[in-house]
């Protein structure tokens, strides 16, 4: 049982492992935050076309995709600990690789750290699962909400120290490696532990074996994840662009996204608390909904005098959305390898929509030259984040023999 395995961890060990996860965390959005405000400079300097230039932030949702579904395998032969040792020692070379002037490195080193992230994007929640199966939600809250600020952060710092500081576009997402060797640092006494606990572990796995992608329960859970993704995403590349159609100009539409991933922060942390609480997150999954359709039909037919207001009513949604889908991989299942398997299928589907999302509105926008139909596209997938979302939110587990919903104990 889990619950024998946390009684075995002395306080030191606790605060390692937690420190390991929170830093961890931190390096799963700056490489790909920092680039976005960097990527006409990228550009420029390295003569590649504006498709070419999407693609940077393009290739580590497709690496995601393509990897997600195979980590769970990797970390149950190898052993979680050591597979995300190496996902870290990769993701440092990936940085410094792309930080190498020319086109050739600066795509291999992207997909390098595009591996990487999806790596510790599968295993990182179901460690959580496995080490504190009472504390789901305090833990998801500290995971989330140090992925978020950090990539927040980098996204704001990029351009000052790529212009101000002198270190130009290379030294800007290179020093991202220094974040990425230090979790490598702080990772490394979880070794010790693995050798003592793989044998035990695997015998669980084993014997509550599943499989995900034969379970409605978790293709709700994975539609949730995919859809409030692309929802994200979209807003991520198009925000601006949007606003600028709007009258207002960008610098301002700049800091206007800045402030959607700031609006997210504190409900990174406070909803999965809460919803770690709940037998069912249904209600949270109506507020979700609530706030996404509140800001879209804002940005749709609201007043620009407030804006702002919309901004943040989308930010804050999209905070409660993330939240919920990060927090199902461990209510949903019953142990860790379960968990991980959840959260392979629900990031490889996920972040495929993600990396369709905004091609396919920018594709709509190019062809109605008007944001009204991919607004309207939003509002459509807020719809059906509803849908899935009351069914991922049910008091169930996904089941353990035939690959059917059980109810959850207790």
């Amino acid at each position: 049982m889990p619950n024998k395995q946390n009684k075995k961890f002395v306080p030191s060990s606790v605060a390692l492992i937690i420190l390991g996860i929170i830093v961890i965390a931190a390096n799963l959005r700056t490489p790909l935050t920092s680039v976005g405000p960097l990527v006409g400079f990228i550009r420029d300097d390295v003569h590649i076309s504006n498709t070419l230039a999407g693609l940077i932030t393009t290739v580590p949702l497709l690496a995601f995709a393509v990897l997600s579904p195979l980590v769970p395998k990797l970390g149950r032969r190898y052993g979680v600990e050591r597979i995300i040792l190496i996902a870290l020692i990769f993701l440092t070379g990936g940085i410094v690789i792309r930080s190498l002037s020319g086109a050739v490195t600066l795509f291999i080193g992207t997909a390098v750290l595009g591996f990487a992230i999806a790596v510790c994007n599968v295993l990182l929640p179901s460690i959580i699962k496995r080490d504190f199966p009472n504390k789901i939600g305090s833990m998801t809250g500290v995971y989330s909400i140090s992925m978020n600020l950090c990539g927040a952060i980098a996204s704001g710092i990029s351009v000052p120290l790529a212009m101000n500081a002198g270190l130009k576009w290379q030294g800007a997402l290179g020093i991202w490696g220094i974040l990425s060797f230090v979790s490598i640092l702080c990772w490394l006494p979880q070794l010790r532990k693995q050798t003592k606990q793989t044998a035990t572990t695997s015998q669980q796995m084993a014997s509550n074996d599943v499989n995900v992608w034969r379970s409605p329960l978790a293709w709700q859970v994975t539609l949730f994840m995919g859809i409030q993704s692309m929802v994200f995403y979209v807003l991520i590349a198009w925000l601006p662009e949007i606003l600028k159609q709007q009258g207002i100009d960008s610098n301002q539409s700049g800091w206007y996204l800045s402030l959607m991933q700031l609006a997210m922060l504190p409900f990174t942390f406070i909803v999965p608390v809460i919803a770690g609480r709940m037998s069912s997150q249904r209600l949270l999954v109506v507020i979700t909904t609530i706030l996404l359709l509140t800001g879209t039909l804002g940005l749709l037919y609201g007043s620009s005098n407030v804006i702002l207001l919309w901004i943040v009513i989308l930010g804050i949604g999209g905070g409660f959305a993330f939240s919920l889908a990060m927090m199902f991989f461990g209510l949903r299942t019953e142990n860790a390898h379960q968990a991980a398997e959840l959260s392979g299928m629900a990031q490889s589907i996920g972040y495929l929509l993600a990396a369709i999302g905004p091609a396919l509105i920018g594709y709509l926008h190019d062809a109605t030259n008007s944001w009204h139909l991919p607004l309207f596209i939003l509002l459509g997938a807020s719809v059906l984040l509803f849908i899935v979302g009351m069914g991922a939110a049910s008091n169930r587990v996904v089941g353990s023999r035939n690959s059917y919903e059980l109810p959850r104990k207790g």
